[in-house]
């Protein structure tokens, strides 16, 4: 992880459990170069159904009033704080460009903006904690709930990102935040927000289509979520060297991190760090699972393999369309995909939530 950071990447674990920051496994991994957190109702599942880490909290009289979903979110919220808390030195030492911790708005109000709005206000206030960041899924309908929030100095994380065109909406969504609380004298220097990337899922659903179809499309089979990803850190470095970018910066803006998301190999045919190997660049964020940190630590190769020049990714993605994969619409399968596995999570949570309350 140290190495990475040399590099101008961050690494991140896609990972959140309370037992890690109570028993000084998060203190370790910190020390050893992990700059930060992401969670989801998914991790969450797995956290609450996968351990004892939250039966006391479960069974305090003081919260027997509150509702299932009400109790979800003390365990959350206590989780992130104390995650958040353990990043603090990270966060301070690097002037607020690291050391964040990540909790997501429900998946309930993914395609409502002025419910996103709500939900992110409400969360940041009952963290409050400066290294926590908000993650909006950046469909259509939370572009402008993430600027709005943005504009609110509500750090955020965009999630649920599949196309170059939706990064491109997202990262205006943040110039414009930028350039308004300039206009009105606001500070910028630690208002953050990262653009969560997913790539194995993209090459899951991708290969899918290229499989039905047959021929020599076959020849594309995992190579196209790493060929969407260039071209969308090639679309971040034109923003970033564009003379908009210098004036925000001249006031002390940072730059939106790419994160590269959904890091974990799906494919076995493929190399398990594929998705790390190939997409270290500077300015970047690498979210990890636990495994998946495990497996690259043991062999992954640590050298910058992306820049400027994006290879061959645009004839990749234009093979793509030639041979009939229309990408908006896999986008737009993604994120349908995307919202109903973290609904169902979150469902899973509340049931289990209940389960346990009943024993």
């Amino acid at each position: 992880m140290l190495a990475l950071e040399e590099l101008g990447q961050s690494v991140w674990l896609d990972y959140l459990r309370r037992g890690m920051a109570r028993s000084g496994e998060l203190e370790g991994l910190i020390r050893d170069g992990l700059r930060g957190m992401t969670s989801n109702p998914t991790i969450f599942e797995h956290a609450i159904a996968g351990s004892t880490d939250y039966d006391e909290t479960l069974k305090d009289p003081a919260l027997s009033q509150k509702t299932d979903r009400e109790l979800f979110e003390v365990l959350a919220i206590q989780d992130v704080q104390e995650a958040a808390d353990l990043f603090r030195a990270v966060y301070d030492r690097t002037d607020g460009a690291d050391g964040f911790v990540s909790l997501e708005v429900s998946p309930a109000v993914a395609r409502d903006t002025e419910g996103s709005i709500a939900e992110a206000r409400r969360l940041w206030q009952a963290v409050d904690r400066p290294n926590l960041m908000i993650k909006i899924p950046g469909m259509h309908e939370g572009w402008s709930a993430i600027e709005h929030c943005l504009r609110e100095s509500i750090n955020i994380n965009i999630t649920l990102l599949f196309s170059v065109e939706h990064y491109r909406a997202v990262s205006e969504a943040y110039l414009r935040a930028l350039e308004a609380r300039v206009r009105e004298g606001q500070p910028v220097d630690r208002l953050a927000s990262v653009a969560s990337f997913f790539v194995s899922r993209v090459d899951t659903e991708v290969d899918r289509r290229l499989e039905a179809l047959g021929g020599s499309l076959l020849a594309l089979r995992g190579r196209v979520a790493i060929a969407n990803a260039r071209l969308a850190y090639a679309a971040f470095l034109e923003t970033t060297h564009s003379a908009r970018w210098r004036a925000l910066a001249s006031s002390g803006a940072r730059v939106q991190r790419p994160l590269w998301a959904s890091t974990g190999t799906k494919n076995p045919a493929y190399s398990d760090v594929l998705y790390l190997e190939t997409l270290i660049g500077t300015d970047t964020v690498t979210t990890v699972p636990p495994d998946t940190l495990r497996l690259f630590e043991e062999h992954g190769t640590v050298r910058l393999t992306l820049s400027d020049d994006p290879g061959d990714a645009p004839e990749v993605m234009e093979a793509l369309a030639t041979g009939g994969i229309d990408f908006a619409d896999v986008n737009r399968a993604l994120e349908e995909e995307g919202v109903a596995k973290f609904t169902a999570s979150f469902d899973k949570i509340l049931g289990v939530i209940r389960q346990k309350r009943r024993t």
